[in-house]
């Protein structure tokens, strides 16, 4: 005996709702994988800290001034110590 249209469809949407619950599942299993380990907390401030340090140390490179001293550059000219 042939299946009707509504039996056909409700069988889709159920294999639909299974595929997408498993999908679920996998990238939830992959978050947990890739989670930092209890304990280790990741400071983001300091690697950002440490990124802009690196990045400021790029453009010193070559500077005549004094180390660390910082220059303000203002539309009348350049105002260092």
């Amino acid at each position: 005996m042939p299946r009707g249209r509504s039996t056909f469809t409700k069988r889709q949407k159920e294999q639909t709702r299974q595929q997408k619950q498993r999908e679920k599942t996998e990238r939830r299993n992959q978050r947990k994988d890739n989670k930092p380990e209890e304990g280790v907390v990741v400071d983001e401030m300091q690697e950002l800290r440490e990124l802009a340090e690196a990045q400021a140390a790029l453009f010193r490179i070559g500077s005549e001034d004094e180390p660390g001293v910082p220059e303000v550059f203002l539309p009348s000219g350049k105002i260092g110590h």
